[in-house]
């Protein structure tokens, strides 16, 4: 889901992060508060209107219900406040594995049931890691609500977690990551690379999908103490969303999670960046990549600031679409590459994160060009931006060219948009109602604030490049 389809970098790599374990054990891949006398940048109405039912149970799960009628099928999400930033220092990559876990049955429930239970009624269903969340959902026909919500509560209280499991699973995602970053090309480029050279703090740059010793290190002990820790009802989000009735559904959450016992409240750790004063560049040799790659990073003003939604503009009209002020310097009029892709947040979309993120742009450029010249091109369009205001067209433009997208990810057909974005708004600001005010966060943005906010964050000292030398493949051509 996203503003977002994840792209072109991305598509090649970073669904391979997004795998639940299926029945055949491989992995099913998916797709600050501002000052007191201010008013929240999006505390404007929106042209959006959802009817949200939000509740917390006296465990803590905290339940956002949407109901509608409009197609007769419901989507379930479960969202868990564990990411890969805070995944413990020496179990790289555990947040992704722990997903794989989940999916190998319950005590009630062996592992194979969940799909049949879901396959059986036609439904589907998928789960993913990300920054800072973990999430299971399923979309399937009004009939199978309570069946997929016994399950879903099933598989959060009682995971069966064995050591043949845990073994076998530990297997998997190392086969992941051979086959999607190490023996890929661009395997790592620009999702998994950029922020562990852009970042300075460990839980921000470190290998997210975990180096293979740390994964093979793991034990059953720490997958159990694991689950106990972040996988309980207080650090957890349940949406349902679709066609379904209100006062039965609230029963069934009140009778499949309301018994689940609260864990430990969880002390997240400091996941702040401080200010980057210098540019930083960066090389890496890719033994598999046919041709040059280059990429470069901003770090993002803080989520929910009247400045994170003029950046959210900025990205429209610097590199979203062919019409972008970098794909028609540097694809169109250059030639340097035959496409420049990226955004805020490029495994999902600029609301479903919670801390420090990038704007990053990333292109396979031509053997023939480079860095610097492309730089010099980077460097004239960026600080156009930095010299003078857009222009009132302009950013209307960009408005509508965003808001566009974001009515397409509420108005999905299987809503998983909307619940991800109502697990995210619950979860990391506890209103999942702000989903009707994000139209007015773009509605406040004016060119002025959009020259601060490029003047400010568009500067090199804030920037990351990093580029990707072929290397043995490309000596074998």
């Amino acid at each position: 889901m996203t503003r977002v389809s994840i792209r072109f970098f991305a598509a090649i790599a970073a669904f391979s992060l997004l795998a639940a374990c299926g029945p055949d054990d491989s992995g099913r891949e998916d797709a600050q508060d501002p000052p007191e006398t201010a008013a929240p940048a999006d505390s404007a109405e929106s042209g959006i209107r959802i009817d949200v039912s939000y509740q917390t149970l006296d465990n803590g799960l905290r339940v956002v219900m949407v109901p509608d009628s409009t197609i007769p099928t419901v989507t379930v999400g479960v969202y868990y406040g564990i990411g890969f930033r805070i995944e413990p220092r020496d179990r790289t990559g555990f947040a992704h594995l722990f997903e794989h876990l989940m999916f190998q049955g319950s005590r009630h429930a062996e592992k194979g049931e969940f799909d049949k239970l879901i396959n059986g009624s036609g439904g589907v269903n998928n789960g993913s890691t990300r920054f800072d969340f973990t999430n299971y959902f399923e979309v399937v026909p009004s009939s199978a609500l309570e069946p997929v919500l016994w399950i879903e509560a099933d598989r959060m209280a009682f995971p069966d977690i064995t050591q043949e499991k845990l073994a076998n699973q530990q297997g998997v995602v190392a086969n992941e990551v051979k086959v999607n970053v190490l023996n890929q090309p661009y395997g790592g480029f620009p999702w998994l690379d950029m922020p562990q050279y852009a970042n300075e703090n460990w839980y921000n740059a470190h290998n997210f999908y975990g180096a293979l010793d740390d994964l093979e290190a793991a034990t059953l002990e720490d997958a159990r103490d694991f689950h106990d820790r972040y996988y309980a009802p207080n650090n957890a989000v349940l949406v349902i969303a679709g066609d379904f009735d209100p006062a039965k559904a609230t029963r069934w959450v009140e009778k499949y999670f309301g018994p689940i016992p609260q864990g430990d409240a969880i002390t997240l750790p400091d996941i702040s960046e401080p200010r980057q004063e210098e540019e930083k560049t960066a090389a890496k040799t890719d033994p598999l990549a046919p041709r040059p790659a280059l990429a470069f990073a901003y770090h993002m003003p803080e989520r929910g600031t009247d400045e994170y939604y003029a950046m959210a503009l900025l990205d429209q009209i610097l590199i979203q679409g062919e019409d972008s002020r970098l794909y028609q310097a540097l694809v169109k009029d250059k030639g340097y590459a035959s496409g420049v892709e990226g955004g805020i947040n490029l495994l999902g979309n600029m609301f479903n994160y919670d801390g420090p993120m990038l704007w990053t742009a990333a292109m396979i450029h031509g053997e023939e060009f480079t860095p610097e010249e492309i730089m010099t091109t980077v460097d004239g369009v960026v600080e156009g931006l930095r010299a003078e205001p857009v222009t009132e067209a302009e950013l209307a433009r960009a408005r509508t060219k965003l808001l566009s997208e974001f009515y397409g990810v509420v108005d999905s057909p299987t809503r998983f948009g909307l619940v991800d974005l109502l697990a995210s708004f619950a979860l990391f600001d506890d209103d999942p109602a702000r989903i009707n005010r994000i139209e007015g966060g773009f509605d406040n943005v004016t060119p002025a604030l959009m020259l601060e906010t490029a003047e400010e964050y568009l500067r090199p000292g804030n920037r990351t490049v990093l580029r990707i030398e072929p290397g043995a493949a490309q000596d074998q051509q």
